[in-house]
């Protein structure tokens, strides 16, 4: 599968080296490049470390295109949240080599004709996991472009918290899933990309013991679901003492490809 991103360096998150030669072609050619954001003044503007003892400036009003105040200001707080963690900007000027002035609301502007123009749903994208709650994750696909990924799109295996599967800062794939253009939002869909039932029952075979995951039980049937991956989940019987999330080994009784179930045997 062919993954797509807005930014290729966007989410290699290491301190660059950049020197004033390299700023100058960015800067000619209109590069996005990234930085580490070590301050923020009290005018809210931020500085940027670009290495080689070189520091760029990011005027507040070029620090947002989106989340901005009534008179077109980053917000206070989004530039204060901004410290300690990296951005992607572009070179607005070079007055001389201690005096650069950056724009991330450029980079901005750029995410959003990229949402208009070429994002499609189906498209495999690169992303951020920037929060994380109780209904879903909002995943950053760059340029600050934030996309809702809901809980029941992550797995195909029911799970009670996102954080069962991310946390804050994590690198992922994730499937366009809608596109309001209108109204800027974004949906995003994570289970697809982990393959479906046919792919993953490849590595299993009747009469295999390996671990799972303790999930729900079954109200139904008196068993318990057991996880094997993500997109995959057989049913066991009910066990006494079980909690949700615990690990256990499985004896994979019967594969039923057909029907698409998996009998297993708590060991």
């Amino acid at each position: 599968m062919e993954y797509q991103k807005f930014i290729p360096e966007g989410w290699i998150e290491t301190k660059e080296e950049y020197n004033l030669d390299i700023i100058k072609k960015a800067f000619h050619y209109g590069e996005t490049m990234q930085g580490y954001v070590n301050h923020c003044d009290e005018w809210f503007n931020l500085y940027v470390d670009l290495g080689n003892a070189i520091t760029g400036i990011i005027p507040r009003n070029e620090v947002e295109e989106i989340y901005t105040d009534d008179f077109g200001f980053c917000k206070k707080n989004v530039c204060r949240n901004k410290v300690h963690q990296f951005v992607q900007f572009k070179v607005k000027e070079i007055y001389n080599p201690h005096q650069i002035l950056l724009s991330r609301k450029n980079v901005q502007k750029e995410a959003i004709q990229w949402i208009k123009h070429d994002l499609v749903p189906g498209m495999v994208v690169n992303g951020i996991v920037k929060n994380i709650r109780s209904f879903g994750v909002f995943v950053e696909i760059g340029g600050g472009i934030v996309g809702l990924l809901h809980i029941e799109d992550i797995s195909v295996s029911r799970i009670k918290s996102p954080e069962e599967r991310f946390f804050i800062g994590q690198k992922i794939h994730v499937m366009i899933k809608s596109i309001d253009k209108e109204q800027g939002k974004i949906v995003l869909s994570y289970k697809e990309l982990l393959g479906n039932w046919e792919e993953n029952i490849k590595q299993f075979q009747e009469k295999m013991v390996v671990e799972g995951t303790v999930k729900e039980p079954d109200k139904y049937k008196n068993g318990i679901f057991i996880e094997l991956k993500p997109n995959l989940v057989g049913l066991a019987e009910y066990k006494e003492g079980l909690q949700y999330g615990q690990k256990v080994n499985v004896y994979i009784k019967k594969i039923i490809k057909d029907r698409k179930k998996i009998k297993l045997l708590i060991v």
